[in-house]
């Protein structure tokens, strides 16, 4: 038997995420405020360069954005999981792959 074909248009959702560099030499602090229309998540995260190291802003910036967007990986997953146990999912011992790893 074959099924009637559903035609349901796909979902398409934006989030804004929004990232603040601020530099005070010789750190660089970013911010990380992500907005996912039902939740807003924030993370921070900061570089700092060795007083001996040439100056070079960009550095920082990169660092500091790398490391801000991690730790906001980081939330999302946590996220995630707490939303997975909430529905009532089973948590299993043959989950190869985690969310995240125990040094993170």
């Amino acid at each position: 038997m074959t099924r009637p074909m559903t035609s349901r248009a796909p979902a398409v959702k934006e989030w804004r995420l929004n990232l603040y560099l601020s530099e005070h030499d010789p750190d660089t602090t970013a911010r990380i405020i992500l907005d996912t229309g039902d939740n807003v998540l924030e993370s921070h995260a900061e570089a700092r360069r060795n007083p001996y190291d040439p100056d070079v802003p960009e550095i920082g910036d990169e660092l500091a954005a790398g490391r801000a967007l991690i730790a906001m990986g980081r939330r999302l997953l946590r996220a995630a999981d707490g939303d997975i146990k909430a529905v009532g999912a089973a948590d299993t011992e043959e989950d190869l792959s985690p969310l995240w790893l125990d040094r993170e």
